[in-house]
Order: C-alpha cells, then structure tokens, then sequence
C-alpha cells in the first residue's frame, strides 16, 4: 500500500511540475504577442507619424490638436482616430517595457496587471509547451514541490480527522 501512495506522491509532484513550466510559457506568449500588436501599431501610425514629423517636430498630441481644431469634420474625426492608435502604441511600447525586467516582475505583471484584451488573446491562442530554460524549470520544480506538499498536508489533515480520531476512541 505505501507504493501506491509514493506512486500518488511523484504524480502530484509531475503535475505540479508541468503545470509550473507553463507559467513561464504564457508570459513567453503573452510578450510575443505584445511584440506583435506593436509593430502592428507602428505601421499603422506610421504615415501620421511622418506627418507630426514634417510639420510638429514629432509631436504626436500636437498633430491631433490641429486636426481637432480643424473646420473640416472628417478631420475632427479622424483626430479620434489618430488619438486611439497613438495612444495604444504608447499602452503597447510601456508594456513591452514591463516585459523586459526580470522574470520575477514579468510572470507578476501578466498575473497582476496585463493588458486584458491581450491576455484573453494569449489564453485563446495558447498552444501548451515544456520550455526548457533555468526560469522554466525553477518555476516547475517549486509548482511540483508546493502542490505535492500542500495535498500531502491535506491528506494528512483529512487522515488524522477520519482515521486518527477512530484510534483515539
């Protein structure tokens, strides 16, 4: 009987293993596509960039005052929309930035603070990985330790509760 129990022990302790190295895989996805979406951004913004260059020393905010100023109506249209895309770029570039610190400060922003359309994009497209690198394996091996050990203390809680209190009495 105690080999059936070491064999629950080591499979806890695999389980917890796979699902760690995952953690570091969803950043890993979740940063390439940041990745993606800002050059996206980039090439989107791009010739209005160009125009902020040419006539408002790169200044981004000025070029969409003066389309907001404009007497034209497409204009003040489209100064929303250069807005939205300038400002989504620099959300995109700060959160590459955020990206690039340790991985510590990486997982912790996806888990805590990620852009939420991005995230749910990540999670849709998640193809699941093992990544074989130090942080991954670090980040599997104490999942797999804390997992096997917090349900080795849950059965052992549920032992004494159920089979040590019948010995006592």
């Amino acid at each position: 009987m105690k080999f059936i129990t070491d064999y629950f022990r080591l499979i806890l302790f695999c389980s917890g293993l796979l699902m760690g190295i995952q953690i570091p895989a969803v950043v890993d996805q979740y940063q390439k596509r940041v990745d993606a979406h800002l050059v996206e951004a980039k090439e989107l913004i791009a010739g209005f960039q160009q125009t902020a260059d040419k006539y408002f020393n790169g200044d981004m905010s000025a070029l969409v005052a003066h389309y907001e100023k404009s007497d034209d109506v497409i204009f003040r249209d489209d100064a929303k929309n250069i807005r939205f895309m300038s400002d989504r770029l620099n959300l995109l570039k700060a959160e590459l930035a955020a990206l690039q610190q340790s991985s510590i400060f990486r997982t912790s922003h996806v888990l805590l603070t990620p852009d939420s359309k991005i995230l749910k994009e990540t999670m849709q497209q998640y193809s699941y990985v093992i990544l074989i690198n130090p942080v991954a394996l670090v980040w599997g091996l104490v999942s797999g330790f804390l997992v096997a050990a917090l349900l080795d203390v849950i059965f052992g809680m549920l032992g004494y509760v159920f089979v040590g209190r019948k010995k006592v009495a």
